[in-house]
């Protein structure tokens, strides 16, 4: 039977007319299927492995924990203890959110809590670790965010554990939350430990 071609064009027509919505739409599904099966606080760093960046920071002055001034970033702290980083600034909403855990977090004598404060004023990151309190035993100040770059931060809160040889073991992207806190990072942490 053959099929007049005035009647053929219309039906071709019809699929060319529908093909960008269908790959539209696998498209949309293959996205979907991408987001709904990773987590955004597992991304890979290129750092995992290797040594912490050997960038120096000051401290933040006026800084004073159990009576004695909290020293800056020094790179030749991480070797032979457990270190977790924090990354966070005042301006930080979910910062706010997870200081009680990394309170809790600095209570633990076994390991070291340092934190680089991202592109924030002295003065605001002072009043931020005065309003939820200081687990630091050490703050670096990355005023321009340089230092933060070296440790392949996205964006802040980020949370690293280095290990007793100096070298990145976990990378944290997010708040340090409920949920994650004893699941990954606690876990993380005592990997270092062993």
């Amino acid at each position: 039977m053959n099929i007049p071609a005035t009647e053929a064009l219309p039906r071709t027509r019809h699929w060319l007319a529908v093909l960008p919505l269908i790959l539209f739409v696998l498209l949309a599904a293959l996205f979907l299927m991408r987001l709904h099966g990773s987590d955004p606080s597992t991304l890979p760093s290129a750092l995992i492995g290797r040594p912490a960046p050997q960038t120096a920071l000051p401290a933040l002055p006026g800084l004073v924990r159990d009576g004695s001034a909290v020293p800056g970033l020094d790179p030749a702290d991480f070797k032979g203890k457990v270190s977790v980083v924090n990354v966070w600034a005042s301006w930080c909403v979910p910062c706010h959110d997870e200081a009680p855990l990394l309170i809790q977090l600095g209570k633990d004598e076994r390991l070291q809590l340092v934190g680089i404060n991202y592109k924030d004023s002295p003065d605001k990151a002072l009043r931020f670790l005065g309003r939820h309190g200081n687990p630091f035993d050490a703050v670096g100040l990355d005023g321009n965010g340089r230092a933060s770059i070296e440790w392949g931060v996205y964006g802040v809160p980020e949370t690293f554990v280095v290990g007793r040889n100096g070298n990145i073991v976990y990378k944290l992207v997010g708040p340090v939350t409920p949920a994650n806190f004893d699941r990954m990072l606690k876990a993380e942490i005592e990997k270092a430990l062993k």
